[in-house]
């Protein structure tokens, strides 16, 4: 019995014809965004830097342990990826990564609104759960899903992110 390997998932295959982009990493970025803002407590003598920061370095973590998991976790057994394989492996999470960048630029200039920084946390919420439901009707929307499975997908994202939005009241003294 010869030994095949398994077969590379949906997303490690190479495209075929023109590109197709996966916004699922968006949409998880997005919910990881909002999870962030609303399970922050008491931020330090420059609350607004802070959050940003917390924003992009989670968004950063998350991106890299998403590449770790796809270059190594199904390839252990298997020889080393190539190079040109990491680049497209960092490129394809990449989405993860972008999610953050809305929301952390959102507090950054909430100073703008005449926000504090409570208003700042919930204009990021807002903007983390915006893209959420957006990046999931998008790729339904490109995964050629019917108007009914579009809406579908957008109520379901928007009920996630006003699952966060309970426990960011919740978590509030």
């Amino acid at each position: 019995m010869t030994h095949q390997p398994p077969a590379p998932d949906a997303r490690s295959r190479p495209p075929t014809g023109a590109t197709r982009v996966d916004y699922s990493g968006a949409v998880y970025g997005s919910l990881l965004a909002a999870s962030v803002v609303a399970g922050v407590g008491t931020l330090g003598s420059y609350p607004r830097l802070e959050l940003v920061l917390l924003l992009l370095c989670t968004g950063v973590v998350f991106w890299a342990a998403h590449v770790f998991s796809r270059l190594f976790g199904a390839r252990m057994a298997q020889e080393p990826g190539s190079r040109e394989e990491v680049r497209r492996v960092c490129a394809d999470e990449r989405p993860i990564l972008e999610a953050a960048v809305p929301p952390a630029v959102a507090v950054a200039i909430s100073p703008l609104f005449g926000l504090g920084v409570e208003g700042a946390a919930w204009l990021a919420l807002g903007v983390a759960l915006a893209g959420q439901v957006g990046w999931a009707a998008l790729a339904a929307v490109r995964a050629g899903a019917s108007r009914p499975l579009i809406l579908i997908a957008s109520a379901a994202n928007l009920l996630l992110g006003m699952v966060i939005v309970i426990f960011k009241v919740a978590l509030q003294h």
